[in-house]
C-alpha cells in the first residue's frame, strides 16, 4: 500500500521523542492497520477499530500484540487531536483483552554467588566484568543505567551510586560491601588499562570505549556458561529480578523495594510479592513440623488401622481387623 502522509508526520514527529525500535514497530503496526482498512487511517471509525481488533484475536495474536497495535493507533489519532484533523480518539474506545502479568523468574542467592564467582580473575576484563555483576545483583539496575553510569556517580566511601533511571529521573540506590569492593578493585586495577580514551562512563570495553548494552548481555552468557547456568536464561534484567526478590526475602519493605528499583507504581514492585509467597508456601511445607505431622499421621493410621473396607451392601468396616462370622457388635462383646 501507498504510503499515508499523515502517518508519516506523525512518525517523523515521533521519531524525536521515541527510540528507533519503537518507531519502526509503530510504522508496522499502523501498516498492519492500513492494509486492514484499506483506506486512510485519520478516516477510520470506532466501529472499525472494533472490527479489526476482533479479527486480531481471530487470528490468534496475543493480547500483548494486540495492546500494543492499539497503543500504535492511539497514539496517532491522539496525534490527530493536536493537529486539530479529529475530534475524537476512536482507538480510546476499544476494549483490550486482559493480559496475563507473568511473575518475574529469578535466580537463587546460590546461582547468583555462582555467577559472580565465574567472573573472578586477575586481568582487567576480569575486574570489570566482577564489578557489573556485583552492580546488577547489589543494587538492581537495569542494564541500560548500569552501561550508562558515569565514573563520577560512584561514591565508594557512603556505598552509594547516582543513577539516571527511566524518563531521566535520577534516584540514589546503596550497594553492599561485596559491590563496593569489586568497584574499587576495577577502579583500582581494571579500568586504568581499559580507559584509553579518557571516557567519563564507568564500564568501558576492551577498545576503551563505552560499554553497551550488547556488550553486558555477551558478558554474563559469558559467565551463565562458566557457572554451569543456562546461557539463555541468564540476562541483565534476571539479576534485577533477583535483587528484589531477595531483599523481600530478607524482610525489607516493599516501599524501600520500589525506591531502589525506582518503580513509578507500586504494583509493579508487588509482583514480587507473589514470587516469595510462593517460595515461603513451598519452604512452610518443606519444613514445617505441622505441614510434616500432617501427612504422616495419615500415612501411620494406613498402617496401623488399614485401609477402609466395605461389605457387600456397602457400609464402612472400620477396623482392618476381619469381622469373619459376620455377628454384631453386641454379639462380639
Amino acid at each position: 500500500m501507498e504510503r499515508d502522509p499523515e502517518v508519516e508526520g506523525f512518525l517523523a514527529l515521533l521519531t524525536a521523542r521515541r527510540a528507533p525500535k519503537t518507531v519502526e514497530a509503530y510504522r508496522r503496526d499502523l501498516a498492519a492497520l492500513q492494509a486492514y482498512l484499506g483506506k486512510p487511517i485519520a478516516r477510520a471509525t470506532l466501529e472499525e477499530l472494533e472490527t479489526y481488533t476482533a479479527q486480531l484475536r481471530a487470528d490468534g495474536l496475543s493480547a500483548s500484540t494486540i495492546a500494543r497495535r492499539t497503543a500504535a493507533a492511539r497514539s496517532f489519532f491522539r496525534h490527530q487531536q493536536l493537529l486539530g484533523a479529529r475530534d475524537d480518539n476512536p482507538a480510546a474506545g476499544i476494549q483490550l483483552p486482559r493480559r496475563a502479568k507473568p511473575l518475574p523468574k529469578t535466580l537463587s542467592p546460590g546461582e547468583a554467588e555462582r555467577l559472580i564467582e565465574a567472573a573472578a580473575g586477575t586481568e582487567p576484563r576480569a575486574f570489570r566484568d566482577q564489578a557489573l555483576v556485583e552492580l546488577l545483583y547489589g543494587a538492581g539496575l537495569r542494564v541500560s543505567e548500569a552501561t550508562g553510569l558515569d565514573k563520577a556517580g560512584v561514591d565508594l566511601d557512603a556505598r552509594l551510586v547516582r543513577v539516571l533511571g527511566k524518563g531521566g529521573k535520577e534516584r540514589v540506590v546503596p550497594i553492599g560491601r561485596h559491590a563496593a569492593e569489586a568497584l574499587r578493585r576495577y577502579l583500582a586495577r581494571g579500568r586504568p588499562f581499559l580507559d584509553k580514551r579518557h571516557r567519563p562512563e564507568l564500564f568501558l570495553n576492551a577498545r576503551g570505549g563505552p560499554l553497551t548494552r550488547a556488550g553486558a548481555f555477551l558478558i554474563l552468557r559469558k559467565l551463565a556458561q562458566m557457572a554451569g547456568l543456562d546461557p539463555h536464561r541468564v540476562h541483565p534484567h534476571l539479576l534485577r529480578h533477583s535483587f528484589a526478590t531477595h531483599l523481600l526475602e530478607g524482610g525489607a519493605d516493599l516501599r524501600s523495594v520500589q525506591e531502589m528499583l525506582g518503580h513509578a507504581d507500586l504494583s509493579t514492585t508487588e509482583l514480587y510479592t507473589h514470587v516469595t509467597d510462593k517460595r515461603r508456601r513451598e519452604l512452610y511445607f518443606q519444613a514445617h513440623p505441622h505441614a510434616r505431622r500432617r501427612k504422616k499421621t495419615t500415612e501411620e493410621h494406613h498402617v496401623v488401622n488399614g485401609p477402609t473396607r466395605r461389605t457387600a451392601d456397602g457400609s464402612r468396616l472400620g477396623s482392618g481387623v476381619a469381622d469373619d462370622e459376620g455377628r454384631t457388635r453386641e454379639e462380639r462383646a
